[in-house]
Formats: structure tokens, C-alpha cells, sequence
């Protein structure tokens, strides 16, 4: 190199442009193994793809009052207005009877529900020209929040304690399952609504999830960390566990069928097996017995793990719709299936004419009692289908429809599936419609309106509110941007006598 090093410098660059390059440097750049290495573009779709479910029917069906004030909500009902069925006649010149009328006194505390996220300002800065990560926490939130108080109106517990589950009554067989030769000890937890859908999987707000014996776990006492440390401690909506019993098995192909008293309020029940003093969870059943043919994985929840102590009931729920119909001073139609053959259960009937017989009952019961009729039966996807299935047989002379498409004429749909139930007893056609969070084997009769004249009632059922929904963003504390949303009120019904329940039903 002399002196003038740039010009020197340059004039090597273009001699060696003139150079035909070797094969091995001609073939340096080739496409990466990896989607992650090399030098390539990442082609990342924007923003995120949302797939879960956001399913509130009850709570988008239910007006919303927004005068709720004070702690709770009051209000005085008049049942009767001649309850000694007093006789009108009168004699010439006389005064008639004195009528007496019934009355109640009802009230339902306010509660609050909410939940939390939060981004950091690391995340922030990551998700920058691909997603705005502090309005999808805030949507989120909402999400959930919305989902968590469909819960709250079904299946919320502030007062109807589920007590001990009676202790199972067991019958071992030889055949039919893997259990090993010995004694075996299993007990069972009735489980309310908000504790089933933990241990089921409730596939609301997330998809994909069920009953996993190895990861599944039945709601104690839960204590829950706030999101400003504080811990809240409350019911996680399943009875008292029920004392064990004892059965002994023979062979290596054994099964135990278990069975209980059906508790009122319940849902479903989980199953333990094991060793006296070793019972793990191994099965879920929505009726009241149930066949264990497995013994349980090592990883599952011990049955030591629930307190002795009914954790049915939560502070810091109100009574959802499911509980107002199933207490017993409220009046509403509660039917509960036999248990029949354990592990099968009983299931509903059709009455060969077109309809269920258990739907029948029940409108008899209505219309008889209270002169009214209910305007939606809310069910699960087993018993939408089940229903179908025994409308359509209709006790061996089945019903059937034919569709032909004009432009296809050698082609027909099959398949039919009953959208509404005809109540006889009022000719009232009623909508069957699946709830993403019932239970399989219960069936739900929800009124929507009343037919009394001058009852003084705009919603016969309501969310009485002291506030709806609000956003809070928290001040900061950290490098983390905090949200909250909240609401605050309680599900007032004035007529929960309107409601009725058939559970226990066995998957016909």
C-alpha cells in the first residue's frame, strides 16, 4: 500500500469484481433449517388470532337496573290475597268474610366481582407494530369478567349449603374393569355448579379443556392472592367430602360400582379410590353413582386434600339462578331422577306421544301451582341431544321429516333436533337452548315474564346494580401498567318460585 491507501484500495475492489468467484463462495447463502436463524424475514401474521369462546346468554338475556343503593336490595311480596279461601255469599243486609292475604319479606346483599391484568413496559415495547398488548389486557379483562358473572347467574352460592355427601354404598364385581385383587376405600364430594366447572373444564373463555384425572382437582376451601396482596379466602362450591367406604375386590380385572344419596344442589360428584386414607381422585359423574373400573394416577389429587368442612358456599357470590330454584323455602319445581341402575342412572322418558314425560309433570306442576308457564329450558348438549333422540323415537312409532332440495332432488338432510317444547297445559311454545355452562344431566326451567295483572313487576328477574361495569388503569407502582374491571350488584329475582330443576338425569 503507498500513500494514497483509498485509491489503492479501490482499485483492488474492481480487479477482484473482474474475478469469476469460486463455487464455495458463489453457494454461501442458502435458505435457513430453521424458521428462527439465518438471514430471513419472519412472517408473522398480525396481530393475534382470538380463539376462544366469549359465551354469556343469561348475562346479555337479563335486563341490568343501574338504581341499585345502601348494602342491599329489599322488596315485600304478596303471594295470596284469600289464602283461607274465605266464601263470597252473603246473606240479605250482612257483611261478607274478612279475606287474609300472605306475604314475604325478601333481600339479597350486594356483591362485588372483577378481575385484574397488567403489561410491563418490557412487553410494551416488545409487541410495538404487532399488537397494542395494553388495550388486548384491557379487553381481556372485560372477557372474563363478563364470563366470570355468567357463572355468577347460574350456578353463584352465597346461601345454600350443600352439607356432609352421604358415604357410598359400593358393590365389587370380578369383571369388567383393571382393578387389582384387595380393599379398595372411595369417597365421594358433590360438587355445586362453580365447583363442577373447575373439575369439568368449562371451555368458556378457553377451549380444549375436560375432565383430566391427572391434573383435575375438586375447589376446597380456596384462598385466592390479590392483585394488592391481600389474600380473600372463600368456598370453592363442593360439600364436605363423605366418610369412605370399603369394598374388596377379587382378580385383576375387577370393577366397584358407588353410588350415594343425591344431595340437593348438586350438579355432580368426584369420585376417590385407594387405600383407606390414600383415596385419589379418579372419576366425575353428573348423577349420583358411578363404575370405577381404574385405580388412579399417581399425580391426582388426594381426597386428603379437601378440609373436613362444607366449602359449598362462597361470601363472595350471590345466590345464582340454579341455587334460587333448587332452596327449598323458595317453592321453585325440583326434581330430582332415582338413582336406577348405578353407574347408568335414570334418564328422561317420552310419553309416546310426541313429548318427555318429565317435562310434562313439570308443566302440569306449574300451571297448577302458580298458573303459569316457563318460556325457556335451558340444557346441556347431552340432554339437547337426548331430548331429540326421544322425541323424534317417540316410545317406537318415530317421528320423522323429510327435507328435499328442489335443486337436488335425489339428495335429502337428514338429521332433526327439537328447537321448542309445546306445553300442552297452556299452548306455549317454549325454546330448548344449550347453555355453555350447564351441567350434563340437569335441565333448567327459566320464566321470563308473568302472567299476573298489576303485579308491579318490570323484570321479573334482573341485575340490580349499585355500579355496572367500570374500568379502572391503577396508578403505577412499578414498570407495570395494572388494569382492573369491576362491577358491583346481585341477581334479583322476585319469583323464583317460577323456576324449576330436573337433574340427576341419567345419558339416555
Amino acid at each position: 500500500m503507498g500513500a494514497n491507501t483509498t485509491q489503492e484500495t479501490l482499485e483492488l475492489m474492481k480487479a477482484a469484481q473482474m474475478k469469476v468467484l469460486p463455487d464455495e463462495i458463489l453457494k454461501a447463502f442458502t435458505q435457513p433449517g430453521s424458521a428462527t436463524t439465518g438471514l430471513q424475514a419472519y412472517d408473522l401474521e398480525v396481530p393475534s388470532k382470538k380463539l376462544y369462546p366469549i359465551l354469556t346468554p343469561l348475562r346479555n338475556s337479563i335486563p341490568r337496573a343501574s338504581d341499585g343503593f345502601a348494602t342491599q336490595a329489599n322488596w315485600k311480596v304478596i303471594t295470596g290475597i284469600n289464602i283461607g279461601n274465605q266464601r263470597a255469599g252473603v246473606s240479605e243486609g250482612r257483611r261478607g268474610g274478612v279475606i287474609q292475604h300472605q306475604s314475604a319479606d325478601y333481600f339479597a346483599a350486594y356483591r362485588g366481582w372483577g378481575l385484574e391484568n397488567s403489561v410491563t413496559f418490557e412487553a410494551n415495547y416488545a409487541s410495538k407494530n404487532f399488537e397494542d398488548v395494553k388495550a388486548l389486557a384491557v379487553s381481556q379483562t372485560l372477557e372474563a369478567t363478563m364470563v366470570e358473572e355468567e357463572r355468577l347467574i347460574l350456578g353463584g352460592n352465597t346461601s345454600m349449603a350443600l352439607g356432609v355427601t352421604p358415604t357410598p354404598t359400593l358393590v365389587a364385581a370380578g369383571a369388567g374393569g383393571t382393578l387389582a385383587a384387595g380393599t379398595w376405600s372411595v369417597i365421594c364430594v358433590a360438587l355445586g355448579v362453580q365447583a363442577w366447572l373447575d373439575v369439568a373444564g368449562p371451555n368458556n373463555g378457553a377451549i380444549g379443556q375436560g375432565f383430566d384425572p391427572a391434573f383435575s382437582k375438586v375447589p376446597g376451601q380456596i384462598s385466592r392472592n390479590n392483585a394488592d396482596g391481600t389474600v380473600e379466602t372463600f368456598g370453592g362450591g363442593s360439600a364436605q367430602k363423605s366418610g369412605n367406604a370399603t369394598v374388596t375386590t377379587t382378580g385383576s380385572t375387577s370393577q366397584i360400582t358407588g353410588s350415594v344419596a343425591a344431595v340437593r344442589g348438586a350438579v355432580g360428584y368426584a369420585w376417590y379410590l385407594g387405600a383407606a386414607g390414600a383415596e385419589k381422585l379418579v372419576a366425575l359423574s353428573t348423577i349420583n353413582s358411578v363404575v370405577l373400573k381404574d385405580a388412579p394416577l399417581a399425580q391426582a389429587q388426594p381426597a386428603s386434600d379437601l378440609q373436613a368442612s362444607d366449602n359449598s358456599t362462597s361470601t363472595l357470590d350471590f345466590d345464582g339462578l340454579l341455587v334460587q330454584a333448587f332452596k327449598p323455602g323458595n317453592n321453585g319445581y325440583v326434581k330430582v331422577m332415582p338413582t336406577g341402575t348405578a353407574g347408568q342412572g335414570t334418564p328422561l322418558t317420552s310419553d309416546g306421544a310426541g313429548g318427555i314425560s318429565e317435562f310434562e309433570e313439570a308443566f302440569v306442576w306449574f300451571y297448577t301451582r302458580y298458573r303459569l308457564s316457563p318460556s325457556v329450558i335451558y340444557v346441556s348438549t347431552q340432554e339437547l341431544i337426548s331430548i331429540s333422540k326421544k322425541i323424534i323415537a317417540n316410545g317406537g312409532a318415530p317421528l320423522l321429516r323429510l327435507s328435499i332440495d328442489a335443486a337436488n332432488p335425489s339428495a335429502i338432510s337428514a338429521g332433526m333436533i327439537v328447537g321448542d317444547y309445546l306445553n300442552k297445559v297452556t299452548g306455549q311454545r317454549v325454546p330448548i337452548r344449550v347453555h355453555p355452562n350447564m351441567p350434563a344431566g340437569t335441565v333448567f326451567f327459566f320464566t321470563e315474564r308473568l302472567p299476573y295483572p298489576m303485579a308491579n313487576i318490570g323484570n321479573i328477574c334482573q341485575m340490580k346494580l349499585r355500579q355496572d361495569y367500570y374500568q379502572i388503569e391503577w396508578p403505577l407502582r412499578t414498570r407495570r401498567y395494572e388494569y382492573g374491571v369491576y362491577a358491583d350488584g346481585v341477581l334479583q329475582h322476585y319469583a323464583p318460585f317460577s323456576m324449576g330443576v330436573i337433574c340427576n338425569i341419567g345419558n339416555g
